[in-house]
C-alpha cells in the first residue's frame, strides 16, 4: 500500500510551502520594501548586515544563511536556518510584475524537515505579506 501524500511533501526537497500577494506597487517598489535593510530585518530577523550578493553568508536573530541568487527587481534565492533547525531550507521571493502597476510578491521555502515545520512557515510568511502591505506609503 502506497503512503498517502501530505500536503507540501515532495518527493527530492521535504516539505514545501508557497505564499503570494498582488501589491499595489511597482515591481521596484516591491523589491525596495522587501529587500532594504529594513525590509530584510523584518523577514529574516535584524541583523547588522546583510549584503544581498550571492555567496555572502548572514546571521541574524532568527538564524543563518547564505545569498545564493540576486536577480535586482526580479527574484532573491537564498538559504536559511533558523535558530532549533537541524538543517538550512531554502527561501525564493520572486516580484512580479502584472498591468495597472501592481506586483505579486511570492514568498516559497523548501527543504522543510516536517509538516509542522511547514505549518508554521506558511502562517510565518502569510504574517509577513500582511505586514508588508501595511509598510506600503498611502
Amino acid at each position: 500500500m502506497d503512503n498517502p501524500k501530505i500536503i507540501g511533501q515532495t518527493k527530492t526537497v521535504g516539505f514545501q510551502v508557497g505564499v503570494r500577494r498582488i501589491f499595489p506597487i511597482s515591481q521596484e517598489e516591491a523589491w525596495n520594501l522587501v529587500t532594504s535593510q529594513d525590509g530584510l530585518n523584518f523577514w529574516l530577523g535584524e541583523s547588522t548586515n546583510i549584503i544581498l550578493e550571492p555567496g555572502q553568508k548572514y546571521i541574524t536573530k532568527f538564524g543563518t544563511g547564505e545569498i545564493r541568487v540576486v536577480k535586482p527587481l526580479q527574484q532573491l534565492r537564498l538559504t536559511w536556518q533558523k535558530i532549533g533547525w537541524e538543517k538550512a531550507s531554502t527561501v525564493q521571493v520572486r516580484f512580479i510584475p502584472s498591468s495597472n502597476n501592481k506586483t505579486t510578491i511570492s514568498f516559497h521555502q523548501e527543504k522543510l524537515s516536517d509538516e509542522n515545520v511547514r505549518e508554521e512557515m506558511k502562517k510565518y510568511w502569510k504574517k509577513v505579506l500582511d505586514e508588508l502591505k501595511e509598510r506600503i506609503p498611502k
